[in-house]
């Protein structure tokens, strides 16, 4: 796999600020939108490669549907792990704080933890998986005293959850992961405090009080009419 790393040391005060009411609510298309125009604009503004990156993106999405979700996990975690190049939001996006969307990542070609993770987390729910079984989840490295974001899935709600990480290239149950420490975790509908390696405890509000998910939606919405 790529030579990923995680986020500069301090970072993870800064995610937990996101944590801030956002003053729009917008839902996330259904479909995402891989047509053979939105792959013509995309050539045209990233260049052949990413052409080639988002249409395999799409014939994988098309030819696993039929898979169990297990193999679903495997066959995504894999692609963007193999596919994407780590590299920091300040390095590639010029901010200290960018969630790319799916497109953005795979038009670069490159991203970090949170990229990595929010293409998963979309590329998951296209394939059907529902959203109750997957999550954002924001963890601390304890190696690097550094935050990180994972996708993480459950089989139940009180399953331990799975990690599907750009740091290594399996797919391990969170009990494995002793070098990861969770601090919360969200959906599409919720919003969790992440006290141990299970589900957590819900918060009110939900995932719409976390800033940086709202404008990523918002960039998504706007990105399928354009």
């Amino acid at each position: 796999m790529k030579n990923n790393v995680i986020a500069r040391p301090g970072k993870l005060s800064a995610f937990l600020v996101c944590l801030c009411l956002s003053l729009a609510t917008v839902t996330v298309p259904a479909k995402l939108d891989i047509s053979d125009q939105h792959l013509q604009k995309y050539e045209q503004k990233y260049g052949a490669d990413a052409a080639k990156r988002m249409k395999y993106w799409r014939e994988l999405i098309e030819t696993s549907q039929s898979l169990s979700e297990e193999e679903k996990l495997l066959v995504v975690n894999n692609y963007f792990n193999q596919t994407i190049l780590f590299i920091n939001d300040i390095d590639h996006w010029g901010k200290e704080d960018y969630w790319a969307t799916p497109f953005e990542c795979l038009g670069t070609g490159a991203g970090d933890c949170e990229d990595f993770s929010v293409a998963k987390y979309f590329t998951l729910r296209e394939l059907g998986v529902p959203d109750e079984k997957l999550r954002l989840t924001y963890v601390k490295a304890v190696q690097y005293n550094q935050a990180h974001m994972v996708c993480t899935y459950f089989t139940s709600p009180t399953a331990v959850p799975l990690v599907l990480d750009n740091l290594i290239g399996t797919i391990e149950p969170a009990t494995n992961r002793k070098d990861l420490l969770p601090v919360y975790s969200f959906n599409g509908t919720g919003l969790w405090l992440a006290k141990e390696r299970g589900s957590g405890k819900q918060v009110s509000g939900g995932a719409e009080r976390i800033a940086m998910w709202q404008e990523l939606k918002n960039r998504m919405v706007a990105d399928t009419i354009n």
